[in-house]
């Protein structure tokens, strides 16, 4: 007979993929972002994808970020490493790839999209995005999926946080 404490308590869907977007973010080649992206529909994974540079390109984690820096309305600057692909971008370019359509699917990240990522996943037909946590500047790419009628949900309303921002 099994011990009543060491039951065994399945995670919900959404920790589930959550955990499968953490696992793929294992293979991220940028130490500022390391983060994974799980597409999925009807509870079975589509495509994963995870940072890193364009298919052939050198990595971070091989020859260092290529940092711009960002100026905001506010005043702020920030910087941002520019040498890698998105998670949620890569996982979009494997669907195309391999013929994958993503209508009606749901996206599980790290944390808020970015701008862009936000609108590739809009007009990709994907209806809900699911975060870990929320990203600083992710205000935009919100207001955004609110008015494409994405549900956004997070796990977390932590802000991600960024060593050298």
């Amino acid at each position: 007979m099994g011990n009543e404490n060491n039951k065994h308590i399945r995670p919900s869907w959404d920790e589930y993929f959550m955990d499968l977007a953490n696992t793929a973010a294992k293979r991220a080649t940028c130490d500022r972002g390391r983060s994974g992206c799980v597409i999925v529909r009807d509870k079975h994974v589509l495509v994963t994808g995870y940072v890193g540079s364009p298919k052939g390109m050198a990595h971070c984690d091989e020859i260092g970020h290529l940092f711009r820096k960002v100026y905001h309305e506010d005043g702020s600057i920030t910087q941002h490493c520019v040498r890698t692909v998105h998670a949620e971008q890569n996982a979009i370019c494997q669907a195309a790839r391999r013929g994958i359509a993503l209508d009606h699917g749901t996206l599980y990240c790290k944390m808020t999209p970015c701008r862009v990522c936000a609108m590739l996943i809009i007009n990709c037909g994907i209806d809900r995005v699911v975060c870990e946590k929320k990203y600083h500047a992710g205000k935009e790419s919100e207001e955004l999926f609110k008015e494409a009628g994405v549900k956004l949900h997070y796990f977390s309303n932590q802000v991600e946080e960024y060593e050298d921002q």
